[in-house]
């Protein structure tokens, strides 16, 4: 498997900390964790896999350094990368916008000519709407630490043990 750039954005640590969850599932031999609030498109240039993740904040705003971050995503060449995304998000205060912030990345790659990998089932969770939510799986891995952080470890394990296949 080739080098992986595991990017996120992360104002209260729950984020840093799931991405630090999935680097020590990968193995920092071959993953690297890198604040989105210290990279360019310099920086997503350099790996032929990226992770890409961020917190969903009130009614579906995304975390404030991937919202600034989406500018770099838009501008770097990401042909031939294989990308997977996560999001952070709470279900139940924000049901009609559960992982929004993952779907907002989502759509912003939608447009690059890259490869959209570890899409996951939504079996588990509830919640009434979601832009994460695509032909009836999540565009990513969702975690929800407020009600149901007891999952977080599985879910995590689960959802890179599928990467593994899926990134060269």
């Amino acid at each position: 498997m080739q080098n992986i750039g595991i990017f996120y954005g992360s104002s209260t640590g729950n984020t840093e900390a799931v991405a630090k969850k999935i680097q020590d599932e990968l193995g920092a031999d071959i993953a690297s964790t890198i604040d989105v609030a210290d990279a360019s498109a310099a920086d997503l240039e350099k790996y032929n896999n990226l992770i890409l993740g961020t917190s969903t904040w009130g009614i579906g705003d995304l975390q404030d350094d991937f919202e600034g971050f989406l500018s770099e995503i838009s501008s770097a060449n990401m042909d031939g990368k294989k990308v997977a995304l996560f999001g952070l998000g709470d279900q139940y205060s924000y049901s009609d916008s559960f992982v929004d912030g993952m779907g907002e990345i989502f759509e912003t790659l939608e447009e690059k000519s890259c490869e959209l990998v570890g899409e996951t089932s939504t079996d588990g969770y509830e919640y009434d709407a979601s832009r994460a939510e695509k032909d009836g799986k999540l565009v990513g891995l969702a975690i929800d630490i407020e009600n149901q952080d007891d999952q977080t470890e599985d879910r995590v394990a689960d959802w890179v043990a599928e990467l593994k296949n899926q990134f060269n």
